[in-house]
C-alpha cells in the first residue's frame, strides 16, 4: 500500500517537472534575456557570461517559486490551481493573438536583438566612462558619446517630460543617493566577481523581472510542488542559457518567433485546461472518497 500511495506523488512531481521545464524552453528561446546572453558571449568569455546569466536566473527562479509557495497558505489550494489555470489561459490566448499577427521569418527577433544591443550599450555607457545613460540632474536623458558622434539625436540631449512638474530637491536627492548606493554596490561585486559577470547578472535579472516566464513560474509553484517547479525552471534556464552563449546569434537567425509564440500559446492553453481539470474533477473525486456509498 505504501508503494501505491507513493506512485501518484511521483507521477505528480514528474508532471510538475516537465511542465516547468517546457514552459521555460518555449518562453525563453528568442527572448530578450536569451539575446543579451548571446550578444555578451560574442564580446566576452562565454563561461563568465554563462555563469553570470545563469546565476541570475537561478536567483529569479527561487524567488518566483517562493512567491508561488506563499499563495496556498493564503487561499485554498483548489483556488490557487484555478488562478493558475486562468493565468495560463489568458497568456495562451494573448500569445495566440500575437502569433497570428506576427509575420513569418525572423523580423521580430531582429527587433528584439536590436533592443538587447541597446540595453547592453546603455549599461556599458554608464559604467565605462564613455557616456551617461539615464536621467540627469535636471531630468535629461543623456546618451552614450558614440551615439552622439554617430549623429543620433543631432548631438543634443533628449529631455524626458515629467508633465511640466518641477522636480523637488528632496526627490532629486533621494534618487541621487539610491543611484550612488547601487553604483557602489555594483562596483564592489565587480571587484569581487569581475565586471563581465556582474553585467551579465544585472542585465539578465532586470530583463527577467516581471517577464511572462517569471509570472508563470509563480503560478506553477502555487499549484504544484515548489521544489520540483524550481528544479524544472533552473534546468530549463540552464539549457536556454547554454544554447544562447554557444550559438545564440546563429539560432536567432534560424528560428521563427511566430512559430515559437504559437507553440508556447498551445502549451499554455494545455496547462490551463490541465489545471482546471485538476482543480475541479480531481477535487470532486477526492471528496467522493470521504463519503463512500453504503450498501444495505
Amino acid at each position: 500500500m505504501a508503494q501505491d500511495a507513493a506512485a501518484p506523488v511521483d507521477e505528480g512531481a514528474f508532471h510538475a517537472l516537465w511542465r516547468s521545464f517546457a514552459m521555460i524552453i518555449v518562453s525563453e528561446i528568442g527572448d530578450k534575456t536569451f539575446l543579451i546572453a548571446a550578444i555578451l558571449a560574442m564580446r566576452h568569455p562565454r563561461l563568465v557570461v554563462f555563469a553570470g546569466a545563469f546565476s541570475s536566473l537561478v536567483v529569479m527562479s527561487v524567488l518566483s517559486a517562493e512567491l508561488g509557495h506563499i499563495l496556498p497558505t493564503l487561499i485554498p489550494r483548489k483556488w490557487t490551481q484555478v488562478c493558475a489555470a486562468g493565468l495560463f489561459l489568458v497568456f495562451g490566448v494573448k500569445m495566440l493573438q500575437e502569433g497570428r499577427e506576427m509575420k513569418a521569418g525572423n523580423e521580430k527577433i531582429q527587433e528584439e536583438m536590436k533592443e538587447a544591443e541597446e540595453d547592453i550599450e546603455g549599461d556599458e555607457a554608464t559604467h565605462d566612462g564613455t557616456g551617461i545613460h539615464g536621467i540627469g540632474e535636471h531630468g535629461e536623458e543623456v546618451v552614450p558619446l558614440e551615439a552622439v558622434e554617430a549623429g543620433h539625436m543631432g548631438g543634443h540631449v533628449r529631455r524626458r517630460s515629467n508633465g511640466g512638474r518641477p522636480t523637488s530637491p528632496r526627490s532629486s536627492t533621494q534618487q541621487k543617493g539610491l543611484s550612488r548606493y547601487a553604483e557602489s554596490t555594483r562596483n564592489f561585486f565587480s571587484y569581487l566577481l569581475g565586471p563581465v559577470f556582474v553585467q551579465s547578472f544585472v542585465l539578465t535579472f532586470l530583463g527577467e523581472w516581471g517577464d511572462r516566464s517569471q509570472i508563470s513560474t509563480i503560478a506553477l509553484a502555487a499549484a504544484d510542488n515548489v521544489y520540483v517547479v524550481a528544479l524544472g525552471t533552473v534546468v530549463g534556464h540552464s539549457c536556454c542559457t547554454a544554447l544562447a552563449v554557444m550559438g545564440g546569434r546563429y539560432v536567432s537567425t534560424k528560428i521563427s518567433v511566430k512559430h515559437v509564440t504559437l507553440a508556447a500559446s498551445a502549451l499554455f492553453l494545455i496547462f490551463g485546461v490541465v489545471y482546471l481539470y485538476e482543480a475541479f474533477l480531481i477535487d470532486s473525486e477526492t471528496a467522493a472518497d470521504f463519503h463512500p456509498v453504503t450498501v444495505g
